[in-house]
């Protein structure tokens, strides 16, 4: 009794073939060629990305917990000049 041993693809190369299949039927569905249809997502992404790291270093975690900290604790300990103290 023999077993055909089949070697199993690696992740990387499935995700590359359908990234490849995912290329050309875009590429179909528009009409255009696909080297063009590569270029402009590389495009889009490195647009995107450079976004995302602008915007990113405004919504950092650790600015947003002291704003939010700052914010509660004017919010929970108002001055005498806010709370309307007409004495």
């Amino acid at each position: 009794m023999s077993t055909l041993s089949r070697s199993n693809p690696s992740v990387a190369g499935i995700l590359a073939w359908l990234l490849g299949l995912a290329t050309w039927l875009l590429a179909r569905s528009l009409n255009m060629p696909e080297p063009l249809v590569h270029s402009t997502g590389v495009f889009v992404f490195v647009q995107v990305q450079a976004v995302e790291n602008s915007v990113g270093r405004s919504l950092c975690p650790v600015r947003l917990v002291r704003l939010f900290r700052s914010w509660l604790h004017r919010t929970l300990n108002p001055s005498p000049e806010t709370r309307g103290d007409l004495s």
